[in-house]
């Protein structure tokens, strides 16, 4: 009897430490097949929240915008679900950290590919040409090349350096007005506090392109810089490689043409052709 309980006892032990064996097994597989394989449960992406036409969360807890649009395109072709994105918010100067630490598997959040950048993480793309640029009141026409904007009222973004780039390089005699985001700016230029906002032209669209404010504004088109928006991955991630993939489908199939005239037609966004995968415009 003595030793009938001892090998029960035994074979309960037995049958226990398999089924944490197989249970930790199990965890480990889901976590460790990540990002790279497409295999796992969900994806996490980052992106803007606040950035309306590129990316934003909206009052309902939807996500809206190009850099949706096209981060949830790419996630499809590496075999994902919408239901299986997780969402992040990739504030600019957290980008390259998030991606360091694994925190997201790729960001897609307006985010232009540079020298300083690319030492950090991998850029997939380019997949938008951008252009720094500047919104007017739909019905000024005392702006037309941007030395114009010399005694002008000109809006900056508390940490921007859009405008300071004017200020330092085209119109020195500029009077810069800081508010605290692109929605008080848009504010202030309706109002006329201000005469002008400055970013990049794809921002600009996107919020000029809000109910709110359609037919209100106008880009200028001065293309005054390239913005060539990449996907950032971690460094070394075969990621970009099947990114570079889904982007060029997206492009081939119409489907990045649609992505640009649903998030920007409304602000007559005059976007560049799709880029060709690697051309980065300096």
């Amino acid at each position: 009897m003595k030793l009938r309980k001892v090998s029960a006892a035994a074979a309960t032990a037995l049958v226990l430490a398999l089924t944490a064996t197989a249970c930790g097994g199990d965890d480990s597989s889901g976590n460790e097949s990540g990002s790279d394989s497409g295999s796992s449960e969900k994806i996490t992406i980052g992106i803007k929240f606040d950035q309306p036409g590129i990316g934003q969360k909206t009052a309902d807890g939807d996500y809206a915008g190009f850099d949706v649009d096209v981060a949830t395109y790419v996630a499809k072709e590496l075999g994902y679900d919408e239901n299986q994105i997780e969402w992040r918010e990739a504030k600019s100067a957290d980008r390259e950290t998030m991606l360091e630490r694994g925190d997201v598997d790729f960001i897609a959040a307006s985010y232009s590919i540079n020298d300083e950048r690319e030492k950090k993480v991998d850029f997939a793309g380019p997949y938008l040409l951008a252009h720094q640029d500047i919104l007017i009141r739909a019905d000024d026409n005392s702006i037309t090349k941007p030395e114009d904007l010399n005694e002008k009222n000109l809006c900056s973004v508390a940490g921007s350096t859009s405008a300071q780039n004017v200020k330092d390089k085209i119109a020195p005699k500029a009077n810069l007005q800081t508010y605290g985001g692109y929605s008080e700016c848009l504010t202030g230029l309706e109002n006329e506090a201000v005469d002008a906002l400055t970013t990049d032209d794809s921002i600009l669209a996107g919020y000029a392109a809000q109910e709110q404010f359609k037919g209100k504004f106008k880009l200028a088109g001065f293309k005054m810089s390239n913005e060539n928006y990449g996907i950032g991955v971690k460094e070394g991630s075969d990621l970009k490689a099947k990114i570079n993939s889904a982007l060029e489908k997206m492009v081939s199939d119409n489907s990045w043409d649609e992505a640009v005239k649903a998030n920007f037609g409304p602000a007559n966004y005059k976007n560049e052709p799709a880029p060709k995968i690697g051309n980065i415009v300096k």
